[in-house]
């Protein structure tokens, strides 16, 4: 569904084309070829509904000035049908379109009758599309970081799932490699130290509290059973009971996170099937690798990184990165068009050498879009918040969802863009007041609800036989054209992954409902003017809905 915008939009892009072949026909303009122009919503309204920089980019070819070619075009412009009221030339040669302030009232029975699918837009046409986010090591609890990719990543997935792609969501189990040796290493000495044998937990190793607890459990199903094993017998042990417990409970604050995985891949596996190997041969064969010094190296630098990296050390050990290499490998063989990773700002640096490694075996290093999201600041008053009753190092998820719930959560998290610091006020987080926009945002939501309660036998009028016209309030019209906007945020977001485009969306529309409901009654005397504005509030809360939804809250029907 394009919506009224989009169309108004194509209509007059080939109403534009029309009149420079119009121009050109009648000698008015040099024959020239069709720049890629843009018909865009200006920022300023007083710059009109639309406008366009045609002529700009055709001064240079045609050899004439922008605002000479502008009002050529606008001479030569036919817009018989179109709801245009004025055209004018603008600035540098900017040509702005006004249309009447009703120009957009039509959409409202479309929204309507759209319900859950408006907003929808083709924009995917069907790409298969990966997204890859979280992925934490399976060896402790979910930290802010985590947090912030959950509601980063699902959002990013369902938007682009609206927008028209083909979408699947996957966590990538660090299962193999030093860190795990880590993890058994660390889950041995605390098993020693709860049976009574001295033991240090290595400095390198995982010393938070919640591992204390994981072994107590295995002590209570085990008991002593392991305490004079082989080492690497006793270690394998801990780790295989460590690894479900923890994993389950990451897929378990997920879930009470709003966030559910099409696929839970272990990395582990791609050592098991010979994957690893098998992309460090491919890249000899291409000549991407050299021995130096008895370490396998990947020729990253031919790539425009600074420096070489290992991919098998001198032991003949893979490093991560070469099992990294062999899973992005596996995404695109499995057909992904698009893959797309969400990294904390410590992997900043792989990136480049992440996108070489894919050129290198073949693929197209644009296929992959890696977001690197900033850190997160979780305050209480202005007071940094450091510390979790959990994990004894870190404020966890569970922490943060018990604390300020679901909702609150997930939408702080993503109404900054990914690439930006984020301050979490937990305090605010916690309002219910105006002040707290999740809070201000929702409460439009059931506002509306609240209205339609009220509603004679709870019927509403059919939306085709409303009279559009008797909407005629400032309010009403600001705040039918923010809906009418609604498919076009949902492109824009998908187009640059960032779904703070909808969470500032969200909260306009918030604000415009709320300005129109405290200055005009919606159920009134008049029975066709209520029939008018009981469309708009119930367009408006169909929208609310589906944009909460995109990012993964509830729309609460009572507050």
């Amino acid at each position: 569904m394009k919506g009224i915008v989009q169309e108004v939009r194509e209509q007059l892009a080939g109403a534009l084309k029309e009149a420079l072949a119009r121009a050109v026909y009648r000698g008015a303009l040099p024959r020239v070829e069709t720049p890629d122009f843009v018909v865009e919503v200006p920022r300023e309204k007083e710059h009109g509904d639309f406008a366009t920089n045609l002529a700009m980019l055709l001064a240079r070819p045609a050899r004439l000035s922008p605002r000479q070619i502008a009002g050529t075009l606008v001479d030569n412009l036919e817009l018989t049908g179109m709801p245009v009221e004025k055209v004018e030339v603008a600035g540098p040669g900017f040509i702005n379109f006004y249309l009447p302030a009703s120009w957009v009232l039509p959409e409202l029975p479309r929204i309507v009758e759209a319900g859950p699918d408006y907003g929808r837009v083709d924009l995917g046409r069907g790409t298969r599309v990966q997204v890859e986010f979280v992925s934490a090591n399976p060896t402790g609890l979910l930290h802010m970081g985590n947090a912030r990719g959950a509601a980063l990543g699902d959002s990013i997935a369902a938007i682009l799932d609206f927008a028209g792609y083909r979408v699947t969501r996957e966590y990538y189990i660090n299962d193999a490699g030093n860190q795990i040796d880590n993890f058994g290493r660390s889950l041995e000495a605390r098993y020693f130290q709860l049976l009574g044998r001295p033991a240090e937990v290595p400095e390198e190793g995982y010393h938070g509290e919640d591992l204390v607890d994981t072994v107590r459990g295995f002590i209570a199903r085990f008991g002593h059973t392991y305490l004079d094993v082989p080492e690497e017998k006793r270690r394998q042990a801990l780790v295989d009971y460590a690894l479900q417990e923890k994993l389950s409970a990451i897929k378990k604050a997920l879930a009470d996170f709003g966030v559910r995985y099409d696929v839970w891949f272990s990395e582990k596996s791609l050592h098991d099937k010979g994957a690893v190997q098998e992309a460090i041969d491919i890249l000899r064969r291409r000549g991407y690798l050299y021995e130096h010094e008895g370490a396998l190296w990947f020729k990253a630098t031919a790539f425009g990184v600074e420096k070489d990296e290992v991919l098998v050390r001198s032991n003949g050990v893979p490093t991560y990165f070469a099992a990294d290499i062999a899973y992005h490998m596996d995404k695109f063989r499995r057909g992904f068009q698009r893959v797309i990773n969400i990294w904390g700002a410590d992997h900043h640096g792989h990136v480049a050498r992440m996108k070489g490694a894919v050129a290198a075996l073949g693929y197209d290093p644009a296929a992959l879009d890696i977001l690197i999201m900033q850190l997160v600041r979780l305050y209480r008053g202005k007071e940094i918040v450091r510390m979790s009753k959990r994990s004894g190092q870190f404020v966890t998820l569970d922490d943060l969802v018990e604390e300020v719930g679901k909702d609150a959560a997930r939408y702080f998290f993503v109404m900054r863009s990914a690439d930006s610091h984020l301050d979490f006020d937990l305090d605010l987080a916690r309002q219910q007041s105006n002040e707290n926009p999740v809070y201000y945002i929702q409460y439009a939501h059931a506002r509306i609800c609240s209205i339609l309660r009220q509603l004679e036998g709870g019927k509403l009028p059919p939306p085709r036989q409303v009279d559009l016209s008797l909407l005629k309030e400032e309010a009403e019209l600001a705040l039918a054209r923010k809906l009418a906007d609604f498919p076009r945020e949902v492109a824009a977001a998908a187009q640059d992954l960032a779904p703070h485009y909808l969470a500032r969306y969200l909260h306009e529309v918030a604000g415009l409902l709320h300005s129109f409901y405290n200055s005009h009654r919606v159920i009134t005397g008049d029975q066709a003017l209520t029939g008018a504005r009981l469309l708009l509030v119930n367009a408006t809360r169909t929208v609310l809905k589906n944009c909460l939804s995109l990012l993964g809250l509830s729309a609460p029907e009572r507050m």
